[in-house]
This record gives structure tokens, C-alpha cells and sequence, in this order.
């Protein structure tokens, strides 16, 4: 790979579905995915905000951000920019300018498989940042890298166009075409647990169903 591969951002998912995505738990949409579709190993180091967007995604190496740079012009507001470095620690990829910057074009995250810096800067902001770890070394702007390919951060496939959703307890990612029966799952098992926290709070609490589990056990 020599220089940058550019290519069109995906269209982005219908605003109804985000708006509805970012109202529900990661929790919720995860167990939707059969507890292991997920960001692995990315943790949030923003002021707590959920995030949800459509993605655009960079391939760049290891502590390097210049094609970083150019996929904000592939950026539009709502999305998130997905950017796959390896998971390399050696040399953060953004800081408190860059981030800054893409909240201030209206994107709604960045998912960093690498590291950051200006921590507690960032922290102070509700703008959603997620990363693999920090390191006071700043980046090179050498190249190559790609923009808008399918990439793999926190040991997750996320392509062009999905729809990528993070709160404190990590980071999620589906296509659109998933999303609106994940919604509907999800709100119901949101239901269900409401009742259980209701049935909790009046002490009678229904715990009938360990016996089956435990009785399923094979020893």
C-alpha cells in the first residue's frame, strides 16, 4: 500500500435509527448479538456521553495520522470515524486538537485502535472518544493508509456505512439492515428487565429459573 486509497463515505443510516440506537444501553444491543459481536479492549476516555453514527473508517500504520487527516474531508456530520491502526501504542494518533476539531465538524465519535493523548483534556469533553491506550509520543504524518475499507478495531469486522454505538461499557457495531430488528429486541429485553428491577424493589423476585440452569449442568 503506497500513499492513500480514498474512497466514497458509505451513505449514512437513517437518522431514525440512530436516534433510537443511542437511547438504548450497549448492554442491551450486545446481548442482541449473541454476546460476541463487540469492541474488545477500547475504552472510553471521555466525559460519560453516549455515541452513535454511521461509520467512516481509516486504515493507517501503526502511529501514523495522515490519513486521519484526510478522512475528515470524507466526514459528515453524525459520523463516526473508525480508524484501525493495529492496535499500536507506540505513538498517539490523536490528541486535543484532533478531536476537538471533529466535534467541531459535527461528527458524533472516534474509535481509535491505538493510542491518544491529552487525556485530561479529552476527559473534560463530552465529545465521545474510545481508544486502546495513551501515550504522550505524537504521531508521524508519513502515510500509507486507506479511507472508507473494511477494517478491524478491538476485534471487530467494521465496514463503510455500519452503524457503530459506544457508551461506558464499550463498543458495538451492525449494519443497517440489522439494525431495526436488534431495536426491537432489544427494547423488549429493556422491558423485561425494567419489570425485574420492579419486582426487586417490591421483594418478590421470581429466582425459579437458576433451578433450571442448574439442572442443566452436565458434569
Amino acid at each position: 500500500m503506497t500513499g492513500i486509497e480514498k474512497n466514497p463515505s458509505a451513505p449514512q443510516a437513517d437518522p431514525k435509527l440512530i436516534t433510537a440506537v443511542n437511547d438504548i444501553a450497549v448492554a442491551l444491543l450486545s446481548d442482541q448479538l449473541h454476546r460476541n459481536r463487540g469492541g474488545k479492549g477500547l475504552l472510553p476516555y471521555h466525559r460519560p456521553a453516549p455515541m452513535a453514527g454511521t461509520a467512516v473508517t481509516v486504515r493507517t500504520r501503526g502511529g501514523d495520522n495522515l490519513a486521519i487527516l484526510r478522512a475528515y474531508d470524507y466526514c459528515r456530520p453524525g459520523d463516526v470515524m473508525v480508524v484501525d491502526a493495529d492496535g499500536d501504542v507506540d505513538n498517539a494518533l490523536v490528541g486535543g486538537i484532533m478531536t476537538f476539531f471533529a466535534a467541531s465538524i459535527g461528527l458524533a465519535g472516534m474509535v481509535i485502535d491505538g493510542a491518544i493523548r491529552d487525556v485530561s483534556e479529552i476527559r473534560e469533553r463530552p465529545f465521545p472518544v474510545y481508544a486502546r491506550g495513551v501515550t504522550h509520543r505524537g504521531p508521524y504524518k508519513d502515510g500509507p493508509g486507506a479511507i472508507n475499507v473494511p477494517v478491524s478495531v478491538g476485534g471487530m469486522t467494521v465496514k463503510p456505512g455500519d452503524i457503530v454505538v459506544g457508551d461506558q461499557d464499550g463498543l458495538v457495531t451492525f449494519s443497517p439492515a440489522e439494525a431495526p430488528a436488534i431495536i426491537e429486541k432489544a427494547l423488549r429485553q429493556r422491558d423485561a428487565e425494567d419489570a425485574t428491577m420492579r419486582a426487586i424493589q417490591a421483594g418478590h423476585w421470581d429466582r425459579s429459573f437458576v433451578d433450571a440452569l442448574e439442572a442443566r449442568i452436565v458434569n
